[in-house]
């Protein structure tokens, strides 16, 4: 067919959709095979229309076309299969594993068998790998998602997944301009064509049938559309016969499918811009899940190959083989139809009420710590609360910081009337930045450094009268600010320099709220304004992309669900009533409305969302709660009475805690067990020092602390909106209040003399448990919690892997690796063993290093030999490549695409190699000695290498060029051994970095690896052998070989507590036993664990009582009152 064919297909695929000829329209997109629908192939598959699906596909692959469509077909037998045999339905199972799925047994007979032995089993769930199978929505959602991933990689969907960018009703359009065209060549025209039929051509002769005699055109459109309900009018054509003109863009994504044609600046000098064709291609798909790469990422679990070929073997089960995949990706992490949810989850039990003095507009938790809550108050009150202890860490009141500065109406404003209220409080994704938007004219941005350490750091007069709201964003890899006012604009700031970036200008109401987002490497900024229109930005100055109606002309808020897919909005009218929806973003409609809401007479319903699962509004005095895949009201509470008629309402990040406004000017605390459990570990400590008096602020550490406020985590607003656990001090101006300095100076001596170091000596002062081991016990070499934090895997010297999982009970509800139970030694029904390849060497003499997959399915690993690929849950070896010499000495994943591995090497070179292809793209050289450590960020898009030649490196991972180096600062008087290992990782900022060698911690900053700080530990407690970062960056965990712990705190690199041998280890002079490594839980900062040199593995958390490791030092050089240490040289050094 030719492409103009090919293009009149898509025309009338176009046409029938309009007219709503929804049957027809999938029926010609099967027959022509030029346009995959993928929502419509998603809605087949979540009501499994199995029959319907595969009728589909064959319109465009057949089961033996390639690796790709024989995975596709195999996965929706199998869930047909499965769900055949959940029903009970023997019958029915047996006819699907004949007719459907004996064609896989040619490629894998044993595969067969495993699925035909299902039908022997009274529940297929007690086949291990099928044990956290849920229930259908959640399994075929899972499914939905691989299928989506296949079909986007199989080359014969390639230019057949996005739909052609056209103008509305573009083949009337055409037919339209064929007509003027007839028009024009008539002999003699008349002013009132009269078009009868599209079956001839027209004439204006008066013996046509296709003449003159209609009304004018202007009124009577030649090809309006046919009646169909909530349909666009079609977009206009040119000449008499032009229809009525049609609206802007419809679609919440489509608008920036096609962005205007002008010039863009360069990502790093301005506005965002469309480099690449891709952009708009990769928005029209906006219901997958973002990706950052175009390989498949690791998304099974795979017991078996069932396509057996040679190489190149590509890190995804889809790319060279058919997996059994009996179990799709992990069931407990799954966001949408998950079956473990109930509203036990939800918080809702009143814990404390705490007291504001003025009524509540605002609040927000801290992304990292969870217990801080900030609010901001109708009198312009902005208080810090810590909810362990109930008390107010801080409190801000309404002041102008430069009035000579401000414009001539707010000074006059001021003059007036002195008082403003707090329109909205914001935290920024790292927790170190928080802003505050008033009701008159000015916005504060203020630095928090931890306990009550606020400092002033920006003051903005951003709008003419009311800011409305503020946001946090990142365009350009620069954190700045969003705000919006009653002059109907919108503004975008530096958050470091409070320059004006962007204004965007169009509505035509005040504007009500903003909503940064990011979708697959475009940042945009959806608006609304009170007149209930909402229209959406790009970077650059080209005006509003969308512009459409909020349900009910309502002023609306506008929030996507943590992770960043789906989004919803909640908002109330001027008649009172009030909706809260969530929106088809492809479609530019709602895609449905929750029931519930009341009407009101006064106020807006305000709304968060928590867990990718539930919404909650405060709406008619109480919080009402909805799943988010039913529009009907979950539950409701009243939290036991006297909140407002609308009162506000914010969850924290892990939905555990929930802060609801009072009528009496209060907030309720309402938790769930997980909420209660988390206050109780904290609210019977004091706080690290005695605190500062309301309105004081401490003196900023001396040193620069970590960064610019431009250096937050760029991976948080990738995938997803969510702020990432980070605390990374920011650099502000030095303001200090000019009555507090006196104050400050008598305090900081107050604390420097109560401070003590915490010494702990016995087992009865922190919780420490040995994960049991029945497998022959060898020194642990490398060690790493999986990222979902349920399980620890260890490598040994002699080259076999372990594994240890904690299973959820009762004891545990969360299933996360603890102290407080004992886990399971986790080993395949096989039997098998991860055993690493070990060549002809000794693996005594080897150098262990591993590498975990991001979902916690595979596990990169070598001890000398060949490197390895596992099956995490069978223990099968995937592949085995790269043979010594040289061997691999560390490995670590491309952050954006896992089939990109950086290997560091023996021989001092870095391999650049990609599984997929079995390729090494590029080796880099500048190291003498072997690869020690090697780290990534996705900010910088830097790889950091460090080796045994005590040397750090840095590499673009653009072009892989070599940017800088630097050699480590070895302490006077300390010799390192000649192959002392230096370790790298990256702080959650992604920009600052820790460098551990045996002599020293010391803090860099990329890409110039400017040492910040250098920390030298006593010589009595022997060589540093490991350290790592809390997985919220707000502390460092250091080994020794003397058998200590320290715990640092990671801003000033001050010990605050040391965890000596006796408080773990059994006593047994004649074993000098010692951690070889250490690892810290992934979203537990408090916990870490030990691989010792006996290969015992242990886990340490402070006690329940404490709830941390020690206390905060002072910031000044003043050391701790104990003796028992050497205290002045456990202090930072430069």
């Amino acid at each position: 067919m030719s492409s103009l064919s090919r293009e009149l297909v898509f025309l009338i695929l176009q046409f029938l959709d309009e007219e709503k000829f929804k049957d027809a329209v999938h029926k010609l997109e099967q027959e022509s095979g030029f346009y995959f629908n993928m929502r419509h192939f998603e809605e087949m598959v979540t009501n499994g229309e199995w029959d319907e699906v595969e009728k589909y596909l064959s319109g465009f692959t057949k089961v033996d076309d390639n690796r790709y469509s024989m995975k596709i077909f195999f996965e929706i037998r199998k869930q047909k299969y499965l769900e055949a045999l959940d029903k009970k339905d023997r019958a029915k199972a047996v006819d699907i594993l004949v007719k459907d799925l004996k064609v896989f047994s040619a490629f894998n007979e044993d595969l067969f068998k495993e699925i035909t032995q299902l039908l022997t089993l009274e529940n297929f769930r007690d086949n291990e790998q099928l044990s956290k199978y849920g229930d259908t929505k959640s399994a075929r959602g899972v499914m939905l998602a691989e299928l989506k991933k296949l079909i986007e990689a199989n080359p014969l969907f390639r230019d057949k997944l996005n739909f052609p960018t056209l103008r509305n009703s573009r083949l009337r359009t055409l037919i339209n301009q064929s007509l003027n065209w007839q028009h024009q060549l008539c002999k003699n025209p008349k002013p009132n064509p009269d078009i009868k039929t599209l079956f001839i051509d027209h004439s204006c002769g008066q013996s046509q049938p296709n003449g003159a005699r209609a009304p004018s055109p202007v009124t009577n459109a030649l090809m309006g559309g046919l009646p169909k309900p909530a349909g666009f009018p079609p977009l206009g054509a040119h000449g008499p016969f032009q229809p009525a003109q049609g609206p802007l863009p419809t679609s919440l994504t489509g608008w920036m499918s096609n962005p205007a044609p002008v010039a863009h600046a360069s990502a790093s000098a301005g506005p965002i811009g469309f480099n690449s064709s891709n952009n708009a291609a990769l928005l029209k798909r906006p219901r997958t899940p973002p990706s950052n790469s175009a390989a498949i990422d690791y998304q099974t679990a795979d017991s078996e190959h069932v396509l057996k070929r040679s190489r190149p073997f590509g890190l995804s089960d889809d790319v060279n083989n058919l997996p059994v995949n009996i179990l799709p990706v992990g069931y407990t992490s799954q966001n949408h139809g998950q079956s473990s949810f109930s509203t036990d989850d939800l918080p809702k039990a009143v814990v404390m009420t705490l007291s504001q003095g003025s009524a509540v507009k605002s609040m927000d938790f801290h992304p990292l710590q969870q217990i801080l809550l900030l609010v901001g108050t109708a009198t312009g009150d902005v208080i810090l609360w810590e909810l362990g202890t109930r008390e107010k860490l801080a409190q801000r009141n309404f002041k102008v910081w430069e009035l000579k500065s401000c414009s001539m109406p707010l000074q006059a404003s001021l003059a007036n009337d002195y008082t403003a209220s707090v329109n909205r409080v914001i935290w920024s994704p790292d927790g170190t930045l928080f802003g505050v938007a008033y009701s008159k004219h000015i916005i504060h941005l203020y630095a928090y450094h931890g306990g009550d350490n606020l400092q002033d750091k920006l003051e903005i007069e951003a709008h003419v009268g009311s800011v409305n709201d503020i946001a946090f964003c990142f365009p350009n890899k620069q954190l700045c600010i969003v705000t919006c006012g009653e002059d109907r604009l919108i503004k975008v700031w530096d958050a470091n320099t409070g320059a004006k970036q962007y204004a965007f200008e169009g509505h035509e109401a005040a504007v009500y709220s903003v909503c940064p987002h990011y979708k697959e490497n475009i940042q945009f900024i959806f608006s609304t304004a009170t007149d209930g229109k909402i229209k959406a930005w790009l970077y650059d100055n080209v005006g509003s992309r969308v512009d459409y109606d909020a349900p009910g002309h309502s002023s609306t808020a506008l929030a996507y669900s943590a992770d960043g897919t789906r989004l919803f909005s909640c908002g109330t009218n001027k008649e009172g009533d009030s909706y809260i929806v969530e929106w088809n973003e492809s479609e530019g409609a709602v895609k449905r409305t929750y029931i519930g809401l009341g009407k009101r007479s006064v106020g807006v319903v305000q709304f968060d969302t928590t867990k990718n699962r539930f919404l909650a509004a405060g709406d008619e005095n109480m919080v009402k709660f909805w799943d988010m895949d039913s529009v009907n009201l979950l539950t409701t509470t009243d939290a036991e009475g006297g909140l407002q008629a609308s009162p506000c309402v914010r969850f924290n990040k892990e939905g555990i805690l929930l802060a609801v406004s009072t009528n009496d000017n209060g907030i309720k605390i309402l938790a769930n067990t997980d909420g209660i459990r988390l206050l109780r570990t904290v609210e019977s400590r004091s706080f690290d020092s005695p605190k500062i008096g309301a309105g004081a602020m401490v003196k900023p550490p001396s040193m620069g602390t970590f960064g610019a406020s431009n250096a937050t985590v760029a991976a948080n607003l990738v995938d997803r909106v969510a702020p990432m656990a980070s605390m990374v001090a920011l650099n502000g101006d030095n303001r200090n209040l000019p009555d507090v300095k006196p104050r400050i100076t008598d305090e900081s001596i107050d604390k420097s003399r109560a401070w003590k170091l915490i010494e702990i000596n016995e087992p009865s002062q922190c919780r420490s448990l040995r994960l049991p081991d029945n497998i022959s016990a060898m020194r642990v070499s490398r060690l790493i919690y999986t990222n979902s934090g349920v399980a620890i895997l260890a490598l040994a010297a002699n080259a076999v892997h372990k594994l240890w999982k904690w299973q959820r009970n009762e004891r545990n509800t969360s299933g996360k690796a603890t102290a407080s139970i004992a886990p399971q030694l986790w080993q395949p029904t096989s039997g098998i063993l991860m055993t690493n390849d070990i060549s002809d060497r000794n693996p005594e003499d080897a150098v262990p290093c591993f590498a975990l997959s991001k979902n916690d399915s595979y596990v990169m690993s070598a001890s000398g030999g060949k490197i390895s690929l596992f099956n995490m849950m069978t223990f099968k070896t995937m592949t085995t490549f790269m043979p010594p010499p040289p061997a691999a000495s560390f490995l670590a994943f491309h952050p954006q695409d896992n089939n990109i591995i950086a290997i560091g090497m023996e021989d001092s070179s870095i391999q650049i190699y990609n599984v997929r292809v079995d390729e090494v793209k590029t080796k880099l050289k500048g190291h003498h000695k072997r690869i020690t450590g090697l780290a990534f960020s996705n900010v910088l898009n830097v790889l950091i290498s460090s080796g045994a030649d005590s040397q750090l490196c840095v590499w673009s991972t653009d072009g892989w060029e070599k940017q800088t180096s630097r050699q480590l600062q070895i302490p006077a008087g300390r010799a390192a051994a000649p192959l002392a290992d230096t370790r790298v990782q990256f702080h959650q900022d992604q920009t600052h970095l820790i460098a551990v060698h045996e002599t020293q911690i010391a803090i860099y900053e990329a890409p110039k690896l400017e040492c910040l700080k250098q920390w030298v530990p006593r010589e009595a407690s022997g060589p540093i052998t490991h350290a790592t970062y809390s997985c919220d960056s707000q502390s460092i965990y250091v080994s020794f070989e003397d058998g200590s712990v320290g715990v640092l705190t990671a801003t000033s690199l001050r010990l605050r507590c040391r965890i000596n041998p006796a408080s773990y280890l059994p006593a047994n002079p004649s074993l000098r036993v010692y951690p070889l490594v250490i690892a810290a839980h992934p979203s537990e900062p408090t916990q870490f664990a030990l691989g010792l040199t006996d290969g015992g593995v242990y886990i340490l958390e402070p006690l329940e009582s404490e709830g941390k490791w020690g206390t905060l030092p002072p910031e000044n050089n003043a050391g701790p009152s104990t003796a028992s240490v050497a205290a002045n040289l456990d202090q930072p050094q430069r």
